[in-house]
This record gives C-alpha cells, structure tokens and sequence, in this order.
C-alpha cells in the first residue's frame, strides 16, 4: 500500500485499544492499556466508520476484547489460526522490537500471513 492509500482517512482508519497512553513500566515498556478505555469508546466510535471491510486485532489486547472466547490459548495460536477469522478479521501481533525474537521463531508469520493479509488489502484497495 503506498503513503497516499495509507494516509486517506476515507479508506483506512486506526483505533487504538487503549486512546490514551497508559505511561511506563520500571522496565521501560509501556503499563498496561486502562480497561475501561475500549469498553467505554469503541462502541461510540465504530458506528462512525460506515464501511469497515477488514479489522486488524493487533496485539492481545485487542484480540482479547474482540474475539472473547473465539482466540486461542495464546496470541502465537491466535495469530498462527489467522484464516480461520474470515476475510473480515485478521489477528497480528503487536509490532515492536521486543517481537524480534518471535518473528524469529514464528517463520511461518511472514512465510504464510503476511501474504494472506498483503493479498487481502490490495484486493480492498484496488
């Protein structure tokens, strides 16, 4: 997808989990999102976007809220069952550096989902 796809706000749009940023762990990593925050807002703000075509669940957060008891036993079965969502749902995990050394263990990721999801979204923006 190039910069002007990306950057249309009548064709893609980004809801955090959390809409506010939660601040940091003694460890440097980010605390936990407010639990209150997705409950509260999503439902307020969804109805806004008329015509969502494909969902990203990034992270266990949302994967957690979105797909209740319809996940795995953890993200890495979640993410690996991503076809078994529908077109409309694709689960990932979160991008960060703290994820390298998953990706490096989890080939299949970029072997099988990237793909998945890279013929998903030119098929929705073309």
């Amino acid at each position: 997808m190039d910069c002007d796809t990306f950057y249309d706000e009548t064709s893609i749009a980004i809801l955090p989990m959390g809409l506010c940023y939660p601040g940091r762990d003694a460890k440097g990593g980010d605390l936990s999102l407010r639990p209150e925050c997705a409950p509260l807002w999503h439902p307020r703000l969804l109805p806004l976007f008329p015509r969502v075509e494909l969902t990203l669940l990034v992270g266990a957060y949302a994967q957690r809220h979105y797909l209740a008891d319809r996940r795995r036993k953890t993200l890495s079965e979640t993410v690996a069952a991503w076809s078994d969502y529908g077109p409309a749902v694709m689960p990932l995990p979160h991008p960060s550096w703290r994820n390298t050394g998953w990706l490096k263990k989890n080939l299949w990721f970029e072997a099988t989902l990237v793909p998945g999801l890279q013929k998903r979204v030119r098929a929705l923006t073309a």
